[in-house]
This record gives structure tokens, sequence and C-alpha cells, in this order.
């Protein structure tokens, strides 16, 4: 008898023979060679900026055992106690070792995470709380000292809230305390410690540019639904009913999303890193402009009503890509697997990477293949690139390059725009009652 393991993406899980977990009982342990270690990581510490740190240690830890890992996020957390700028610069260094694919070698890339992530609890915790005097731009709240919350004062910018001990939902849920503490003057957060609570982004109201807020854990559904204006990046995967009803703003998710993402959007910038699931986008309006660098299971944009896409309209990018257990993005067997792909949408459009031509007329259930212009690949390339910046996922190399060759955007897109239903055109078919089809070929 054999076991075989799916998400429910479908993606079968293969363990990789010669990757070992971490020893539970792991006592960390001063390397051998921790004085070159030392001295590069402090050396790229001074230099204040976090790409170079981030591509040294990302290209080290293939090279390195478990012990090495733990002892150079040590003294990253050691680090970040020094100042407010190192500690601004480590927690993006230590963010962008979660959210970005790599090789990984021999180490199990779960527990690779588990060390990041406790690191950065770590650093989060390390926070002075309102009870502790003077503290820089960062201020630390957690369940026990909700009551102490007040509005920032000179020089506090950040309010890092650990929300493991509050109520999933209700009046004294984590959201809440987020309103609350926005209402009082603050505009950037960081959230962690995530068991499941709901409703992160909710009830901030309208006019939050100005807001951010990063949320590392298992954060719950609702996430961002509602929102109008404020930037939320999700460092993990998220859960079902994001963004629903959202009406501008920028979410950012570093993994995969849920059931019915964005239904009812009526704008926003989203970029997905991986997949969501069923129905996303379904009766979204306006100008929602999304980037999913994976795939969705099915109904993706069902009931699209998002206008002209070149006249301030919606659209989604479908880029059908994964990553590889090396970190390497590499194309999914098909870019999309279901059989309503913009089904009874009337505006709007989706541009799907599909430089194998898998999509058929048959998938598409009242939608149309169109020609993909010059024009349109100016319009998706903005969002491509910013896509680039975030997930590390390059237009070039990645999406542009079919097996091994370089192409051109109309060779690897194809769009779909909505068939111009007769019953929107007036074109009525008095006999019968009943409104024709008026598809423009």
């Amino acid at each position: 008898m054999r076991l075989r393991c799916t998400d429910k993406f479908g993606r079968r899980h293969i363990v990789t023979p010669f990757q070992k977990p971490m020893p539970a009982s792991l006592t960390v342990r001063t390397p051998t060679d921790a004085k070159p270690i030392g001295w590069k990581i402090e050396g790229l510490l001074k230099q204040g900026q976090a790409m170079p740190l981030f591509e040294h240690l990302r290209d080290a830890i293939p090279g390195w055992d478990y012990n090495t890992i733990r002892w150079a996020c040590a003294e990253l957390v050691k680090a970040a106690a020094i100042s407010d700028p190192a500690k601004d610069l480590v927690i993006e260094v230590l963010t962008l070792l979660n959210d970005r694919r790599y090789e990984c070698f021999d180490k199990k890339r779960s527990w690779l995470l588990w060390i990041l992530r406790s690191s950065l609890d770590e650093v989060f915790r390390a926070t002075p709380e309102f009870a502790a005097g003077s503290g820089g731009r960062y201020r630390h709240i957690d369940w026990n000292t909700r009551h102490l919350l007040r509005g920032p004062e000179a020089g506090e910018e950040i309010l890092v809230l650990n929300a493991r001990e509050f109520e999933p939902e209700g009046d004294h849920c984590d959201a809440r305390l987020l309103c609350e503490a926005f209402f009082k003057g603050w505009k950037r957060f960081i959230v962690y410690g995530y068991r499941g609570q709901r409703f992160t982004g909710n009830g901030f109201g309208p006019n939050t540019e100005d807001v951010r807020i990063d949320v590392y854990g298992s954060s719950g559904d609702y996430l961002a639904s509602g929102m109008d204006g404020m930037a939320i990046y999700v460092h993990g995967n998220a859960q079902d009913q994001l963004g629903q009803i959202m009406k501008a703003g920028k979410l950012v998710v570093f993994g995969d999303v849920g059931q019915t993402f964005m239904y009812g959007a009526k704008g926003g910038e989203v970029y997905i890193m991986g997949n969501a699931a069923g129905r996303p986008l379904i009766n979204a309006v306006g100008r929602p402009r999304v980037v999913i660098n994976g795939t969705a299971l099915d109904y993706l944009a069902e009931s699209f009503m998002a206008g002209d896409p070149h006249a301030g309209g919606g659209f989604v990018v479908l880029n059908g890509m994964t990553f590889d257990e090396s970190g390497q993005i590499i194309e999914l067997a098909t870019p999309y697997p279901g059989s309503n792909l913009f089904s009874l949408a009337s505006g709007g459009a989706i541009f799907a990477r599909d430089p194998h031509r898998k999509l058929v007329e048959g998938q598409l259930n009242g939608g149309v293949f169109a020609e993909f212009t010059d024009a349109d690949w100016q319009l998706i390339l903005p969002y491509l690139e910013e896509n680039e910046r975030l997930f590390g996922i390059s237009i070039e190399r990645d999406l542009l390059t079919v097996n091994g060759q370089k192409r051109q955007p109309g060779e690897v897109y194809r769009k779909v725009r909505a068939v111009q239903l007769a019953v929107l055109t007036g074109i009525v078919d008095k006999d019968k009652g009943v409104s024709k089809l008026a598809v423009d070929h």
C-alpha cells in the first residue's frame, strides 16, 4: 500500500530523501567558522541595505547545517537590539528569507521557516512596551497590556501587536484593537503570533492610504475585507474570504489564498505569490487589478464586471507558475485546471500566461479569446514589474522565457475578454422572446 499526499490544489508532496529534519534536541553551539561568518554579517549590517545581506545568507544556507543557521539568526536577533535602524534591517532580512524561495539543499524548508519565524518573534517580543518609558520607533502590545494602549508619542511610529492570546473575533479580538490604535493615531503595524484570528484590516474606514499592516503567523479569514486604501502584507499563506468588497489599497500575499478571494471587490492592487482556491474574484466590479502567480481551482472571475481594462477597469494576470524544491520558478502542468474561466463575465479581462496554448474555449463558458496587443502588454507590465520586485519572479528570465528561449509577450500571454451579451447590447429575438449572443470576433 502506498500513501500519496497532495495539497488542496492537487500538488503532490514528495519527501526528498536526502533532506533531514532538524534534531528536536539541538542545542545551538558556536560553529567552528563563526568568526568569518560573524565578520561578514557584521560588515553587511553596517552597509545598512537588506538585499546584499539577504543574498549572502540565501547563498550560504545550502552549505550550512541547522546549527550554523540558528547561530547566524541568533546573531541577527542580537544585532536588532542595538538600534532602531538595525532592527529595521534585521526584520527586513529575516522577512525576505521567510518570504522568498531558494535552495535549502539537505535542510527541510519547514524547519528553516521555523527557525526564521522564531527569530522574528524574538525580535518582535523584545520591543519595549508602553510602560517601559522611552522606546524609540517601536512599541509592543499584547493581550495582557492592551489596557495601556495610547496614541503614538514623539518618535513612535510602529506598533507591534502579539495576537496570540486574543479572541478570534468579537469586541475583544486583535482586529478591534488595531482599529482602536488607528483611531488613536497609529499608522504602521506589525502583527505576529496569529492562531487563525479573523478580520485583520477590517473596520478602519476610508482614507487609509498611509496605513500599513505586516502580518506574520497563521492569520484567519476575512483579512483585508472592506479595506479602502491601506497596504497589507501577509508573510505566509492566507485563508478564506480575503479582500471581500475591497475598495482600494494594496494586498500582498507571500503564499496561497483560500476560497472566495476578493468576492465582490471594487478595486485594489493585489499580488499573490502562489495559488488561489475556488471562486476568486466572483462578482468583482470596478477596477481590481490582480496578479496570481500560480493558478486557481475553478470559477476564476465568474460574473466579473470590471469595465474596460484600458479605461480604468479591472483585470487578472494569471501566470500559471510555481516553485520547485530548489526554489526555481517553473511552469505548472496547465495554467488553469478548471472548467469555468471568466464565466458569465461582462467586463474586465484575464491575461493568462499560456505559451503552449493549453487553455481551450471549452473552459471559458462565456468568455472569448481575443488578440493580445502591445497595449495589453503595456497595461500589465507595471504590475509584473512590481510582482518581480516583491517575489523575485523575473519578467525576462522567468515569465517571457519558454523552454530556454526568450519569447515576445504576445507569444506567451493570451487575453480572455467578456462576451458581449445581447441583453446588454439591445439585440433581442422578438419572435422567441430571448436574447441572442452578440459575439465580436
